[in-house]
């Protein structure tokens, strides 16, 4: 079994609300990073813990927004570690039954590259091969997704006006 240092790196799919943090407000932050609060799905969550290791792609995702799509590239930028805010009572994402010894929820850090054009859905839905891409399934509403390395060329293709 390949080692998590040695293997290559993986891609995803991140979405976060504008208002929470958008990527303007990660590009505006220390060294570009963000941790990335508030994931309470435990798919999700497994993602981040199992799967996302430091210098993964990530497509930055606004969604709940009037236009949701991608509208960013990042990186994953740290390991995970326990998310405080399922402590804080005052905090939306608070969970009182997460024990402190062993956090049910974990947060990493995720470092903004850059902000793109908005790749919203109607234009992701026009490249037949993306269709299997899971932001654009029924029903899918994860907002940790992987990514397969041809639908992440082909997005950052699209991107860069390459497509």
């Amino acid at each position: 079994m390949t080692s998590p240092s040695s293997a290559t790196p993986r891609h995803w799919l991140m979405k976060s609300e504008p208002e929470e943090c958008s990527i303007d407000d990660a590009l505006a932050a220390p060294k570009a990073t963000v941790p990335w609060t508030g994931v309470r799905n435990y798919q999700a969550r497994n993602f981040m813990r199992d799967g996302m290791q430091v210098g993964d792609g990530v497509l930055f995702y606004h969604s709940s927004c009037a236009e949701p799509g991608i509208i960013g590239i990042a990186r994953v930028a740290s390991g995970t570690r326990a998310d405080p805010t399922q402590f804080d009572p005052a905090s939306p994402y608070h969970d009182p039954k997460s024990p402190a010894d062993a956090p049910r929820w974990l947060l990493l850090d995720v470092q903004a590259v850059r902000k793109t054009r908005l790749l919203g859905l109607p234009e992701l839905r026009q490249h037949p091969e993306l269709a299997d891409l899971r932001v654009l399934q029924k029903g899918s509403r994860l907002s940790i997704t992987p990514v397969d390395e041809s639908h992440w060329n082909r997005i950052v293709a699209l991107l860069d006006g390459k497509g």
